[in-house]
């Protein structure tokens, strides 16, 4: 694919599966059981219905970057846009994390996802990086 050798191309493809996986990984319980996974991140019950449908919203969402990351691994090349979109939510989830983190309002599970997204953050940066040495455009 455009100055990309298939080496590269599968382990962007490999990079953009787990990628999936490790938002499914988190959407699944966060959909399947909310308040308990609330309940695992911030250390507190969630009972108010509209904070429940709010937090599930929220895994909604990384429901849809999980599909978006597969999406990815098909063409990695061609959907930088999808990249793009999702590593600004990660990069936005996990700063906004990171601060009810340190304000004490998170458990120290949180501390997995804020670390989890970060890698990924990286490893992005480092896909648009190779994209571009490579003469492809990023949007």
């Amino acid at each position: 694919m455009n100055n990309v050798d298939a080496r590269t191309l599968t382990l962007l493809r490999v990079l953009f599966v787990i990628s999936a996986i490790w938002n499914f990984a988190g959407a699944f319980p966060g959909l399947l059981d909310t308040a308990g996974m609330f309940e695992r991140e911030f250390g507190r019950e969630l009972t108010d219905p509209v904070m429940v449908a709010v937090y599930r919203g929220a895994w909604g969402t990384a429901f849809l970057y999980g599909f978006g990351f597969l999406i990815v691994a098909a063409n990695p090349v061609r959907h930088t846009g999808i990249v793009l979109m999702g590593g600004t939510g990660k990069a936005l989830f996990a700063l906004n994390l990171l601060v009810m983190h340190l304000n004490g309002w998170t458990s120290d599970f949180a501390v997995v996802v804020i670390v989890g997204d970060i890698v990924f953050i990286v490893l992005f940066i480092a896909y648009f990086v190779m994209l571009k040495r490579r003469g492809h455009k990023i949007i």
